[in-house]
């Protein structure tokens, strides 16, 4: 999955495709938290470390949470409706 995303980034980038870039960057993030996942499953299941599991779940979650209040606040997307959505001035 690392080689794929290096891939998608150079494609993205020689193509000029910035949505290739964005999709290459989150086939990243998401091979990170597989590998997390992975982890904490077999810390768990070897040494018997139940608190691993928890642990993973929760260094997993600390991005999403993070990115989310950031799309939450951010200004840039959500400033103004879209013009077909705002309502008719009577």
């Amino acid at each position: 999955m690392v080689r794929l995303s290096a891939a998608q980034r150079k494609a993205g980038h020689e193509l000029g495709s910035a949505s290739a870039v964005a999709d290459s960057k989150q086939t990243l993030l998401c091979t990170c938290f597989s590998a997390v996942l992975l982890v904490g499953l077999v810390l768990n299941a070897t040494l018997g470390w139940s608190w691993a599991d928890p642990i993973a779940a929760l260094v997993i979650a600390a991005p999403a949470i993070k990115g989310g209040r950031d799309a939450w606040q951010s200004k840039s997307c959500c400033a103004a409706p879209p013009r077909w959505f705002r309502p008719r001035p009577r």
